[in-house]
């Protein structure tokens, strides 16, 4: 991918990006998080077109009532008036609730609105807060019908609930400050002070990928880009989806460094265990793919908050 004029280019091969903030990136090799509710993940960077925003939602395509009601999970969403989402309010990217008209908004956010319309003819959501430790539950006694909340595949949690998807894939990446020239790549980080949160993925990823970096640990997101910010350390390795949601909150301030590195992380929409749900979702996944309307919802939510033009291509869907 190619950051705006102000930025270098970089291949941000995900974004597959993630999250922003908010909720327990799960997904982020299934450790990495960010309170759901903290101050740190309010945007204040370069806000979100909610009317774009609003207008792409809107005009989603409907089901017809026999699509629907050939399928028992999607049948009883109907059924209840509102799809009810375990989600998050906080991540400045993917789902960030509005104090103007409290309304949630974002990457994921967006797709969960898409699908109830499709559903429902209306994009009327529930959202109930979820973190790393409650997806799985609130899936298994019924809370909600799904869960979008950049949430990691991974075979533990397959063995608790199904995944559709993926619709997302997002590997580690590194933040620095915007004035820093002298690191590119993971390569350049050895001698120099490396943030990561403890208890995520990020000193494994550091140990294996710089081991010559003097990694230091920090307790939270909020945390680490005060200390990058303060030239405590001299980047921030974590989750691209992290990286990219600092940088929508602090574009000045902050940027990519490079490409993103290591491990492919697949992120899934969470569904009951045994239901027919998986399917249903997965085709219209396929269909907002290939009508455009899931690169249109990237570049509003993701893309052009961020800087980055090139939308990625989103991951073949697997979990049939």
């Amino acid at each position: 991918m190619v950051l705006s004029k102000s930025r270098k280019k970089v291949t941000v091969g995900l974004l597959a990006t993630v999250a922003a903030l908010g909720i327990a990136l799960s997904g982020c090799g299934g450790t990495s998080s960010v309170p759901a509710n903290s101050p740190s993940a309010q945007a204040t960077g370069k806000p979100l077109d909610t009317k774009a925003y609003d207008k792409l939602v809107n005009s989603g395509e409907v089901a017809s009532g026999s699509t629907v009601n050939a399928n028992k999970w999607a049948k009883a969403v109907k059924e209840q008036g509102v799809l009810k989402v375990g989600g998050v309010k906080s991540s400045a990217l993917f789902s960030l609730q509005s104090p103007d008209d409290n309304k949630v908004r974002g990457f994921d956010a967006g797709l969960s609105q898409l699908l109830a319309r499709y559903i429902l003819g209306d994009a009327k959501t529930s959202v109930s807060v979820v973190d790393s430790s409650t997806r799985e539950a609130v899936l298994q006694n019924g809370t909600v019908n799904t869960v979008f909340a950049t949430y990691s595949i991974n075979p533990a949690r397959q063995q608790k609930i199904d995944f559709a998807g993926p619709y997302l894939t997002s590997q580690q990446a590194i933040l620095v400050k915007s004035t820093n020239k002298t690191i590119n790549s993971a390569s350049d980080l050895a001698g120099k002070k490396v943030g990561v949160q403890a208890g995520s993925t990020g000193p494994a990823v550091v140990k294996k990928f710089a081991p010559k970096a003097n990694a230091q640990e920090f307790q939270t997101d909020a945390e680490l880009v005060q200390a990058l910010k303060q030239g405590r350390i001299d980047a921030y390795v974590v989750d691209e989806s992290l990286v990219l949601g600092d940088i929508a909150k602090d574009p000045q301030a902050l940027k990519l460094a490079g490409k993103p590195f290591g491990d492919k992380d697949e992120y899934g929409i969470g569904l009951p265990k045994g239901s027919d749900g998986a399917e249903f979702v997965n085709a219209w996944l396929k269909k907002i793919e290939a009508d455009g309307t899931w690169a249109k919802l990237w570049k509003l939510t993701v893309g052009d908050r961020t800087g980055v033009t090139k939308v990625p291509t989103p991951p073949a869907i697997t979990k049939e």
